[in-house]
């Protein structure tokens, strides 16, 4: 298949970055800026493109086979790859129950792009990391007369993080080499952390701040490193305390943290991966854990949903 190379996508390389003036920062001395990660690709925002870019590259045009929930962000961006670039697309949806009722708009807006839904139960959602229960979801996918064959599919993890898409990341840590002394981003799979702090050159260290509760991420950054670079590799470090209960929750008080910073920045602010890391950056600021002259780049790595959308 003659697929474009994602680069056709016209992506806005490097994302700007921006600095801000924000009291809460410069108090402490600390330089606040923003690297617009957002504005990459209105499609494909933030951490989106650099992951996926590596991965449509190495499919040349196979379909891809890729997971998430309801709302999940990783399919739309799927989705919408697969659709711009012209080759097929699967998702496997968390929740069987979801295969009755009228889809949301999120899976709308994938199935508008051309993805093809295939709803699993939740118990075999999380056992698609071992190897059996793939090769059933994939069986399942591909013997009802409507997909591809098994072999010829490209499967993409959840989130997107592998090796590929590390190294897609790694760039990221580049465009800020000599920019910045800390770069901080919010973590779901671990993937953009792994590679921001590979890009990052010596003196600079990456910080990552969990949107999900269970302390299981630095393993999983420590194996993501191991697969694309074969070893540790780069400063980093996790702070567990500004997930707010888990992924996608939220509290009143990081909703108006949130509404806050729009109104000071004129920032729309995301509200389960973005917000929770500049509240954990403000807090840290205060906290003094940024030593004055600290040139602080903070990774906006998406935009909020249509309104009315909700992430799970």
């Amino acid at each position: 298949m003659n697929t474009p190379h994602p680069s056709a996508l016209r992506p806005r390389l490097p994302s700007p970055l921006q600095e801000v003036e924000d009291e809460r920062f410069t108090r402490h001395g600390v330089q606040l800026l923003l690297k617009r990660d957002d504005l990459i690709h209105e499609a494909l925002p933030g951490n989106k493109w650099r992951k996926l870019a590596p991965n449509l590259d190495a499919a040349a045009g196979r379909p891809l086979l890729t997971f998430g929930g309801a709302y999940s962000n990783h399919l739309r961006a799927v989705a919408a790859a697969g659709h711009l670039l012209g080759c097929a697309t699967i998702g496997v949806v968390r929740g069987d129950e979801l295969a009755t009722r009228p889809l949301n708009w999120s899976l709308t807006q994938c199935a508008e792009d051309g993805m093809r839904l295939h709803f699993v139960d939740r118990t075999a959602y999380r056992a698609k990391g071992d190897p059996q229960a793939l090769a059933e979801i994939l069986r399942a996918v591909t013997t009802d007369g409507q997909g591809p064959a098994a072999e010829d599919l490209v499967v993409v993890p959840e989130g997107g993080s592998n090796a590929l898409a590390v190294r897609g990341c790694a760039e990221l840590g580049r465009e800020l080499r000599g920019r910045a002394d800390v770069a901080a981003v919010a973590c779901g799979t671990g993937g953009t952390l792994a590679g921001l702090a590979a890009g990052l050159g010596p003196g600079s260290r990456a910080l990552g701040i969990p949107v999900l509760k269970g302390g299981f991420l630095g393993a999983e950054v420590q194996r993501l490193q191991q697969a694309a670079f074969g070893a540790h590799t780069g400063d980093w470090h996790l702070v567990d305390r500004f997930h707010c209960g888990g992924y996608a929750r939220t509290t009143p008080e990081l909703d108006a943290f949130a509404a806050d910073f729009e109104q000071r920045h004129a920032l729309p602010v995301e509200r389960h991966y973005v917000a929770k890391l500049l509240y954990g950056l403000t807090t840290l600021a205060d906290e003094g854990a940024f030593p004055p002259g600290t040139r602080l780049a903070a990774v906006i790595t998406g935009h909020p949903p249509r309104p009315g959308g909700t992430i799970a």
